[in-house]
């Protein structure tokens, strides 16, 4: 009778980490397919350094959700699997993390919004009854802020440069615009895990729509009309796109299993 409550729990918590494990290590690669093809040698390796630290972020997470998986199972599930060896539903990373790069300014407003969220989810999250999700979330804060400033730079470089540049990130963020949403709805595993881990994710929205608003503002651009969002990614929904990625991302692996990182 007490069994089923706590595997349930345990389910929720993996179902947790996953989450944020899958959209730093999605949002990380797309970043990294940047490498050798910015606009200029120094943002070339800002970008790619961004895209490690997301991959960091991700290998942490995911060594925590395969300590607490191998728990209840009678072989040692390990992060290379979790990466490696799940398929597109059974992925829990946010959509926008799997969207196309497009060009600079749409690449930059996705990195935007992200940031800004994972800056204010972590900040929470840091407070964590959770305490090795807390050390990871401290840890990657640091990079985050660093995430958050150079994109809100180049917000504001773009929205308030030329005809051209300001076109092309106006029409970024509409198109991306309507992903943003799925940050701020909690799914089942994290309203089940709001009292245990501490983080209520509606509770950020707020702050993040500040600091949107604030950077755009700065940038000379307007913050768009909340409309109909996308959802799905958290539940194993995805885009086409997340297929693609992981086709390339564990070809390797699946290839010629055991390999590691």
């Amino acid at each position: 009778m007490d069994s089923k409550p706590i595997n349930n729990a345990k389910n929720d918590l993996v179902d947790f980490t996953l989450f944020l494990a899958d959209s730093s290590l999605i949002m990380g690669h797309r970043l990294s397919e940047w490498t050798g093809h910015g606009p200029m040698i120094e943002q070339d390796i800002a970008i790619t350094n961004i895209a490690l630290d997301l991959i960091g972020q991700s290998r942490n997470f995911y060594q925590y959700a395969a300590e607490v998986i191998s728990v209840d199972k009678s072989e040692t599930v390990i992060e290379d699997d979790l990466a490696y060896l799940r398929d597109a539903n059974e992925f829990k990373n946010l959509l926008i993390t799997e969207l196309p790069n497009g060009d600079w300014a749409y690449t930059i407003s996705k990195l935007f919004f992200f940031s800004t969220w994972q800056f204010y989810f972590y900040q929470k999250l840091i407070y964590s009854t959770d305490k090795q999700l807390a050390a990871i979330a401290e840890k990657s804060l640091k990079e985050v802020t660093y995430h958050v400033k150079w994109s809100s730079d180049w917000i504001i470089r773009l929205g308030d440069g030329t005809g051209e540049s300001k076109k092309r990130i106006e029409s970024a963020v509409e198109d991306i615009w309507p992903y943003t949403g799925e940050m701020f709805d909690a799914v089942e595993f994290e309203a089940n895990l709001q009292n245990s881990v501490g983080i209520d994710v509606s509770s950020i929205k707020n702050d993040w729509v500040e600091k949107v608003t604030s950077v755009f503002e700065e940038a000379t651009l307007s913050v768009p009309k909340n409309g109909w969002m996308q959802s799905g990614g958290k539940t194993g929904v995805h885009t086409e796109h997340l297929g693609y990625i992981l086709a390339e991302m564990q070809f390797l692996q699946r290839a010629y299993p055991g390999l590691e990182w």
